[in-house]
């Protein structure tokens, strides 16, 4: 008999969620997304349980992100096939739909939402974690959303967290894939406290007989200081251009050498996948709730899913592991317009639909 990919368990007023996939970082499917939103719905109104606490197995990270194996078959399948009904129709379609209603439901939860953001937490974890009411990270947390390099776009929420984050910072991670540290997630508005990771058991044990502000507070200490936010006058400076050209313009030109590593780092990622994600960026600063950024990133994941360069990336980072992805178009200035226009289509009978609880 197999271990269960998600271990829900109820336990001293505590919903109790372990994500059980550490081979593979607790990797994120379709079934395991399920499993917790039937277990957040069944809590929600359950006077036994009076927080929800979400943590990963094994020592490597809380989450990888999504399986992106399985998204690279289905954007296989439908490669030749630009329909985005059939997209939205596919298996990571469906996936999606339920993950982004997942993560709209953690940020609106009712009962306090606890998340140990220990070790790796990329794409889809920070879906499960970056909306949560109390998210805690360690000294040895990475948290970043690395899709570009893949050729897709910023999801789960993310645009909406990006976007967000103090100055540019947001921009310089979602189009470097940068990994943020501790102090860099606190910062950014990607988690509230810091706990030592040693501590963190016993932090868990406190929840079982303190309220979570009270348990987390004995063991909190102070952010460790943000490498990003110290270089916000170069990140603010360089991502402010309305463009991904000017932006790379501008980082090559200045004199600070993480500037122009941020210059090369944007060079490996997909053109088409670059414009897309400022875009993106940009048009989430200006939507008003969690739940329309959500609805505008389903749209965009669903474009990617019949792209080129969604396959090509994940076979050269993932399957072949080649690390030498074959872009369309291979620069920034062959990206058209139009071509950019298409990611942001509307779907007809297949929009994700969210709407934001009155009030927020």
């Amino acid at each position: 008999m197999t271990d269960p990919e998600v271990i829900v368990s109820e336990r001293d007023g505590l919903g109790l969620i372990t994500l059980n996939r550490p081979r593979a970082i607790n990797a994120l499917n379709h079934p395991m997304a399920l499993a917790i939103l039937d277990a957040l719905r069944r809590w929600a109104t359950d006077d036994a349980v009076r927080a929800v606490v979400l943590t990963g197995a094994g020592e490597r990270g809380l989450c990888a992100g999504g399986d992106i194996v399985a998204i690279h078959n289905d954007a296989k399948a439908l490669a030749a096939d630009a329909d985005s009904a059939a997209a939205a129709a596919s298996p990571s379609g469906r996936f999606w739909r339920d993950e982004y209603t997942l993560n709209a439901y953690i940020a609106r939860y009712p009962k306090p939402y606890v998340v140990v953001m220990d070790g790796i937490v990329m794409g889809g974890g920070v879906g499960l974690s970056g909306h949560g009411s109390h998210r805690i990270v360690t000294e040895r947390s990475k948290i970043g959303m690395p899709e570009t390099g893949i050729g897709f776009v910023p999801d789960v929420g993310g645009t909406h967290l990006l976007s967000r984050a103090p100055g540019e910072i947001g921009t310089h991670v979602a189009l470097t894939t940068a990994r943020m540290t501790a102090g860099d997630a606190i910062a950014a508005g990607f988690a509230d406290y810091f706990v030592p990771a040693d501590e963190i058991p016993a932090l868990l044990d406190a929840l079982r007989t303190a309220e979570p502000e009270v348990a987390i507070a004995k063991f909190a200490r102070p952010a460790p200081v943000s490498g990003l936010l110290g270089q916000r006058d170069w990140i603010d400076a360089c991502y402010g251009a309305d463009t991904v050209e000017e932006i790379v313009a501008r980082l090559r030109a200045h004199e600070s050498p993480e500037a122009n590593k941020a210059a090369a780092d944007i060079a490996a990622k997909s053109p088409v996948a670059l414009k897309v994600a400022l875009r993106s960026l940009r048009n989430a600063r200006g939507l008003g709730s969690l739940e329309a950024a959500l609805n505008a990133e389903y749209r965009v994941s669903i474009a990617c899913l019949t792209s080129h360069d969604l396959v090509e990336g994940i076979r050269a980072q993932v399957v072949d592991k080649d690390r030498d992805p074959r872009w369309r178009p291979a620069t920034l200035d062959a990206v058209t317009a139009a071509q950019v226009d298409s990611y942001f289509t509307a779907l007809s009978d297949a929009e994700l639909n969210l709407v934001a609880p009155e009030g927020h």
